[in-house]
């Protein structure tokens, strides 16, 4: 039976951390025989499973309460530095100006849009209406208030909304419990009224047919696989909706969305080593799928089909002969040759230093997502000449800083514009809109429309960021993003936090955060380790850190430790480590692997029982994730690496640091039966005397609980336990809100 938490404090004032009973079950694969004591804990159905979780709740409560102050003051540090009345930019969809509000004190934001004008001046007609914080817009709708819809509820979330082309309907797809699962409604804007049309149950992403009278939806497996798209016809039972495509195979992933000109719908089936898109092009009578490339062939592509010059073609980025993508163009007739016999023109070629992330069009060009020297750029050329020798020079937008991240954020065909979204480690959120150039303007030009206040009296000259590179064993060198406030003198006194990813080719992209300030302000030295598995440095950065090379994940990020615990900045006895998700499983591997470099590791939602979790196709998500890790199940090579480096299976006896496992009792993703696994071994084993603890959000998912303020006060939790400690709990002189 699960331990009382606390022991009567008259006895003593030290809580006793809850000890889940042992009930041994056995794994066994390719002739291996794990003995797993608390595989029970699964059971999230049974009284004693969520009992004990309370229980767990209640020690970290008991163990941390110390750091409430603290907790407290990095909420009102986040708090104070954020205009809690604000909105975003409008962007324009058809007729309208879409945009959202949040006020003071409350949680969710609310969806809002106003009538656009349509003029001879294009640019003037783009160019997206003033608007005040606080203040009304004449003639503004809201669509959707968050805080109406969360009223009484445990947890709220918007996984999709799409809005019909002549701006009539408006549907919503909303989450309440944090699982992932949404409920989709749909309201006429004409009349406030819901239509009687709900569909339960859906994944991420909806759309509208160009006339309205259909909506296309996402639905999950038992496995939490997204493997169908349906439609429904407004006003017909959801029980006769038609299933336009339905994905069997368990590694393969199925989303959607409208091409761009919005003639097609675009499904796109995958896995992060080779993918295959269907077409069904609307005004299509037979409404039959097209295969663009068949999976067969194993390349990894995504296509957009399009008018070039009145002509239909299909635009692929892809890593066919180039595997750091390349864009090429190609004629719908092709496709009916083999492969090998298709002509494809090349738009922009391979290179060893440039990752291609991505390719889309407007009326007039292309956008091209790149990656070069780690920081995403975006790059635009006018369709005129598109793969002939009239083909233009790419353009890109130019800025000052070193570390930035731009990405594209919206764009709408027949706009003369695209929304750039910008920002680095101390320059708040900017949207710009770029706009495409012409003849008469060649470089185009960006037009600044907000960055995002921070208050407190911020001023992002108290703070310095720079690129260092730690050292590999193998000689790979390993970037690092250093982050500090200017007053930390290198004199290796200060305290220092390592965090880090590292897998599916997810980039650690500079970043403005709030909350990241109190840790800076406090004198922590913060490195974000760019380690192998994540994408900054190309295609090759990812594959070697992943499958049978995963292990360079780890020992990168603690040879980034090694170059922190040597740069001068920090003493080493003051370093902690902070990754989440396959992040957390990072956090497990290196707490096995040097636990003697970290005063403490914060391991939020971790991936830390995955080989459990991986030989049960049954499990969530769990088939997706072979071409990740590879197939245990099938390859005893893959088991065996895998259990040399599974935390759960590889805690041992040796003094663990102070050790906090936060995680969410719904989420989907990383079930909170492995941290909680987890932490009772590192108990079990650990010879030191640090405590070990599990929080876990009994109404969250996989990114914790909704409303910004619980988010806020998560992220203040987590930061507490690190300062506290590294025993940085003070500001620096001159530091913090002003």
């Amino acid at each position: 039976m699960t331990q009382t938490p606390l022991q009567d404090s008259a006895t003593t004032a030290t809580p006793t951390p809850p000890a889940a009973k042992k009930i041994p079950t056995e794994r066994v694969h390719h002739g291996d025989t794990f003995l797993d004591n608390y595989e029970w804990l699964r059971d999230k159905e049974s009284a004693e499973v969520v009992e004990h979780l309370k229980a767990e709740n209640a020690y970290q409560e008991a163990v941390t309460a110390h750091q409430e102050p603290l907790r407290e003051a990095i909420f009102q540090e986040i708090k104070g530095r954020t205009q809690e009345t604000d909105l975003s930019v409008p962007h324009r969809k058809d007729g309208w100006w879409y945009f959202s509000r949040s006020a003071e004190g409350k949680e969710y934001g609310i969806q809002c849009r106003v009538r656009a004008a349509d003029t001879e001046d294009k640019i003037a007609d783009w160019t997206p209406p003033a608007v005040q914080a606080g203040v009304e817009i004449p003639g503004e709708e809201i669509l959707l208030d968050g805080n109406v819809e969360a009223e009484g509820k445990p947890f709220f979330s918007v996984g999709g909304s799409a809005v019909t082309v002549d701006g009539n309907l408006y549907a919503y797809a909303v989450d309440n419990s944090g699982d992932e699962r949404f409920t989709l409604r749909i309201k006429d804007l004409r009349t406030g009224e819901m239509l009687p049309d709900v569909i339960e149950n859906i994944f991420y992403g909806v759309a509208f047919s160009p006339d309205g009278t259909r909506i296309f939806y996402t639905v999950v497996d038992d496995s939490w696989r997204p493997y169908q798209v349906k439609a429904h016809t407004l006003g017909t039972p959801v029980g006769e909706d038609v299933v336009v495509y339905q994905e069997d195979d368990a590694a393969m992933w199925l989303g959607f969305e409208l091409s761009s000109d919005r003639r097609h719908l675009v499904l796109g089936i995958g896995c992060s080593e080779y993918s295959e898109t269907r077409l069904l092009r609307f005004d299509d009578p037979a409404q039959e799928l097209i295969t663009v490339i068949s999976r067969n062939e194993r390349v990894l592509y995504e296509a957009e089909p399009f008018l070039l010059e009145g002509e239909e073609r299909i635009l692929l980025t892809h890593n066919r002969g180039a595997i750091n993508s390349m864009v090429s163009l190609v004629e719908p007739a092709e496709l009916a040759k083999p492969l090998s016999a298709q002509n494809w023109i090349t738009v922009v070629g391979h290179s060893d230093d440039v990752r291609i992330n991505g390719a889309g069009v407007t009326s007039t060009h292309l956008i091209v997502s790149i990656r070069k020297d780690t920081i995403e750029r975006v790059q635009v050329i006018g369709l005129a000449g598109l793969g002939t020798r009239r083909q233009e020079a790419p353009v890109e937008p130019a800025f000052d800083e070193e570390l930035y991240t731009a990405g594209v954020g919206g764009s709408d065909y027949e706009a003369p514009v695209i929304r750039l979204g910008y920002t680095s480690y101390f320059t708040p959120s900017r949207i710009y809109d770029f706009l495409l150039p012409t003849p008469e303007r060649p470089t185009g030009e960006l037009l600044l429309r907000k960055e995002s206040p921070v208050l407190g009296g911020y001023d992002g000259s108290d703070y310095v960021a720079t690129r260092e590179w730690a050292t590999a064993a193998d000689g790979t060198r390993i970037p690092l993003s250093v982050l500090r406030h200017k007053a930390v003198k290198q004199d290796s006194t200060a305290a220092g936090l390592v965090y880090g990813y590292g897998s599916y080719e997810m980039s650690m992209d500079p970043g403005f955060g709030i909350a990241r300030l109190s840790l800076l302000d406090r004198g922590v030295v913060f490195v974000i380790a760019h380690i192998r598995g994540g994408g900054e440095l190309g295609r090759h950065w990812y594959e070697n850190g992943k499958k049978l090379e995963k292990k360079n994940t780890f020992t990168d990020f603690v040879d980034a430790t090694d170059w922190l615990a040597a740069s001068g900045w920090v003493d080493p006895a003051r370093i902690a480590a902070l990754g989440g998700s396959a992040g957390g499983l990072l956090m497990g591997a290196v707490a096995n692997m040097a636990p003697e470099k970290y005063a403490a590791i914060v391991a939020q939602v971790p991936f830390v029982d995955p080989l459990t979790s991986i030989l049960d196709p049954e499990l969530p998500l769990s088939a997706l994730e072979w071409e990740e890790w590879g197939n245990p199940i099938t390859d005893p090579r893959v088991y065996e690496y895998m259990k040399s480096y599974a935390p759960y299976e590889n805690v041992r006896e040796v003094a663990y640091p102070r050790i906090a496992a936060v995680t969410s009792f719904n989420d989907t993703r990383v079930l909170y039966v492995e941290p909680a696994k987890w932490v009772q071994e590192l108990r079990n084993k650990t010879t030191g005397t640090e405590p070990i603890v599990m929080k876990i959000e009994m109404d969250g998912g996989h990114g914790g609980a909704s409303g910004r303020y619980v988010q806020w006060r998560e992220r203040a939790w987590d930061y507490a336990f690190i300062a506290d400690s590294l025993g940085a709990t003070e500001l620096l002189p001159g530091a913090g809100l002003k």
